[in-house]
């Protein structure tokens, strides 16, 4: 059971020596890195290549450990109850169960994603500490104490907008996916375009590279929106030299609202556009 990345997913050696060494501990691997770098499309990958089922438990800003585990619908419960409805008899017909609770109790092992942890409040992660060391927790109003059957792959995602708490780093591998360099860039843009050309490519890439090594922009562009791009520039059929443009009036690259996300950056590249025109004037 190794994971070697799939024909839709280029991993780094990094990547696939920190996924089986989360497999190996049976630890939750908890994967950073940058917005856009394929950090939720691991976990969907994994479970492709382990042949395992998948279970996605993406967190927002409201969402509580608990809701992981189980709910109780009580207000369901006893407006029942009022009807004379003979349901309320049997606590468990308000029970709700949470991704933990499916995970644990999949008939086989499975892959279970915990997508964006730092979205939610500070506590989060400390509420979910014995529940995914123990791969137990315990329903108080049935009594029961629920235990994984087969203990899943947990993968959890962090864009880290949140620092984690250090009881909860210590239960985890901890991998932080790097921005691709130009060749690893290249094969996924082979996965996703073979048949693109390399010129585009090589031009593409070069422009993209100096966007993002540009100082003080707010976002930089992921590899996500990149393949948005090339994705436009094919559709478009935009000529290979002006994705290359030389002309300082036209420094922004064509379709650049796939790459910038937000009116600072454009403007920044607006007013390196006029420095370099007044520049060529002088």
């Amino acid at each position: 059971m190794r994971f070697t990345g799939t024909e839709n997913y280029v991993a780094t050696e990094d990547l696939n020596v920190a996924v089986n060494a989360a497999i190996a501990l049976e630890r939750p691997l908890l994967i950073k890195g940058e917005p856009g770098t394929g950090k939720t499309v691991l976990a969907i990958e994994v479970a492709k290549s382990l042949n395992m089922p998948l279970i996605e438990w993406h967190i927002k800003s409201t969402t509580k450990a608990v809701q992981g585990l189980y709910e109780y619908d009580a207000v369901s419960r006893l407006r029942d109850s009022q009807l004379g409805d003979a349901r309320v008899q049997d606590v468990k017909n308000y029970i709700r169960r949470g991704k933990l609770w499916e995970a644990f109790t999949a008939p086989s092992k499975c892959v279970l994603l915990i997508d964006e942890i730092d979205k939610a409040d500070i506590e989060f992660p400390n509420d979910l500490l014995q529940e995914l060391d123990r791969m137990e927790f315990f329903v108080y109003e049935t009594g029961e104490t629920i235990k994984a059957q087969n203990r899943p792959i947990v993968i959890i995602t962090s864009n880290n907008e949140k620092e984690l708490p250090d009881a909860f780093l210590r239960r985890c591998f901890f991998h932080f996916i790097r921005f691709p360099d130009e060749d690893t860039m290249k094969a996924i843009i082979e996965v996703h375009f073979p048949a693109i050309k390399k010129r585009l490519v090589n031009n593409a890439l070069t422009s993209f590279y100096e966007m993002r090594a540009v100082t003080g922009l707010k976002k930089k562009p992921s590899t996500s929106e990149l393949l948005d791009w090339l994705k436009l520039l094919l559709v478009d059929d935009i000529d290979l030299e002006a994705v290359r443009q030389k002309d300082p009036n036209k420094l922004i690259p064509p379709l650049y609202g796939a790459l910038l996300k937000n009116e600072q950056d454009v403007q920044l590249f607006e007013r390196l556009a006029f420095l370099a025109r007044r520049e060529m004037r002088t």
